[in-house]
């Protein structure tokens, strides 16, 4: 199945009504199906991302989201290929590329090295990051349940899971400029951003492609946006580990990154 199979209009909310019958559900009441959980659920709302955008966040909160967030970034080739392990040869030849995007193909590339970039940009060590030791507990419970979503339900939940590309992309553009204008400090740290605006359109359309065409019932089709909607509440729980260990009330539980121990300045 190429890319080309779907149009680029996935990543708009169709003007169309899903109802509440139990038919199988067109093309497009799908995606204002799932476009409803993005909008509704998708972490470009959280109360962090919006300080981010505000230019509300400090150095050391910047790095603190960093630091934590590498977490997440380092189990994605791993989800990625849990799921084409799953896969017939056909999938497995069209899901293959997430693994490279992340890990790259040789020492010093892929997106997990752009985000080790990020982090050494923010003033943090690269050794430091890539240890995980001082991940905030809440957060690492919520990532390493990613595992589970792809592992243990149906193929079509784990591909459903991917999902939230369909958001990626614009949140990702905003992040970049907010960053650019907020925190000029960055901007020579962000090719992760950059090679993501391709990347997550790419596969944004081959998943919605492929769960479109192989949902071939409505228990199905609401068994993708369940897997959508539990892949926000992932990267929402996230976020709320960080607001409440850095933001209010600023409660650190143990072990958790501490940035005026490492003469991060606000």
């Amino acid at each position: 199945m190429g890319h080309t199979a779907v149009e680029r209009t996935i990543f708009e909310r169709p003007e169309t009504e899903v109802g509440d019958g139990s038919g199988l559900l067109s093309r497009e009441q799908l995606l204002a199906k799932l476009h409803a959980i993005g909008a509704e659920r998708y972490h470009h709302r959280h109360p962090f991302h919006l300080r981010m955008h505000e230019g509300k966040l400090t150095r050391g909160q910047i790095q603190a989201w960093v630091l934590n967030r590498y977490y997440y970034q380092q189990m994605i080739p791993i989800k990625d290929a849990i799921i084409l392990s799953r896969g017939d040869a056909e999938f497995r030849r069209a899901w293959r590329k997430r693994v490279v995007d992340h890990d790259g193909t040789g020492p010093g590339t892929g997106g997990i090295e752009c985000w080790l970039q990020l982090a050494e940009t923010c003033g943090l060590r690269r050794e430091m990051v890539e240890s995980c030791e001082h991940v905030l507990p809440a957060a690492r419970f919520a990532v390493d349940s990613y595992i589970p979503l792809v592992s243990d339900g149906p193929f079509l939940q784990a591909v459903a899971s991917s999902l939230t590309e369909l958001f990626s992309g614009k949140l990702i553009a905003l992040r970049m400029e907010f960053m650019n204008q907020h925190y000029p400090w960055l901007s020579q740290g962000l090719s992760y951003f950059k090679a993501r605006l391709t990347q997550s359109r790419e596969d944004a359309e081959f998943a919605f492609a492929y769960v479109f065409e192989h949902a071939r019932t409505r228990e199905e089709q609401e068994l993708i946006a369940a897997a959508l909607t539990r892949k926000c509440n992932l990267l929402w729980a996230q976020l709320d580990a960080l607001y409440y260990a850095y933001v209010e009330p600023g409660f650190l539980p143990p072990g958790g990154y501490r940035f005026e121990e490492h003469g991060d300045g606000l």
